[in-house]
């Protein structure tokens, strides 16, 4: 049976991140979907996660597929990697008691195929699991289906929050 939905896993390790949300964002920040793109931004959290050097493009990107329905994704940024190639990444973001629908990643991909033919699709979805903890997935589209390619666990803290031996062991541990 096909998934519909996406969900973190409970027991993915997590990864400290040191919170780089300014201050008066962070003292009115909700727990919605323009929070956590917010964050995201703000913590470079994309370009940690794909390894790419992201940029924000657009948000709310809407446009009518080619069956005629209309769609939009949360963000879209433009990645480079070290050789200079350049990628799409449509970003969904689910705050609250919101979940990611793989029909919303499937449509992503759709949109990325018409507005950007050129450039690699990598499929992003984003999800607060708590306060700080974002759950961050990456998508490929492999004979007409969604498949989960990677999935991480970034936990915002203070950095007096990330010990020495916590930044050492992310050193020995890079995958």
């Amino acid at each position: 049976m096909k998934e519909s939905i996406i969900v973190p896993s409970s027991i993915l390790a997590e990864t400290k991140i040191p919170d780089a949300t300014p201050g008066v964002i962070a003292t009115y920040a909700l727990s919605d979907e323009q929070s956590l793109l917010a964050k995201l931004r703000y913590n470079r959290l994309v370009d940690i996660f794909t390894g790419l050097t992201c940029y924000s493009l657009q948000s709310h990107l809407r446009t009518t597929l080619r069956d005629g329905s209309q769609v939009e994704t949360d963000e879209i940024y433009i990645g480079l990697d070290k050789r200079g190639a350049h990628y799409v990444l449509p970003i969904q973001a689910k705050g609250g008691r919101d979940k990611i629908g793989i029909v919303q990643i499937e449509q992503d991909f759709e949109l990325c195929s018409l507005k950007f033919p050129n450039l690699v699709c990598r499929g992003i979805a984003a999800q607060f699991m708590a306060k700080n903890l974002i759950a961050l997935f990456e998508f490929e589209q492999a004979k007409n289906e969604i498949r989960v390619t990677s999935e991480k666990h970034y936990r915002l803290v203070r950095p007096d929050e990330l010990s020495p031996e916590e930044l050492q062991s992310y050193s020995l541990c890079q995958s």
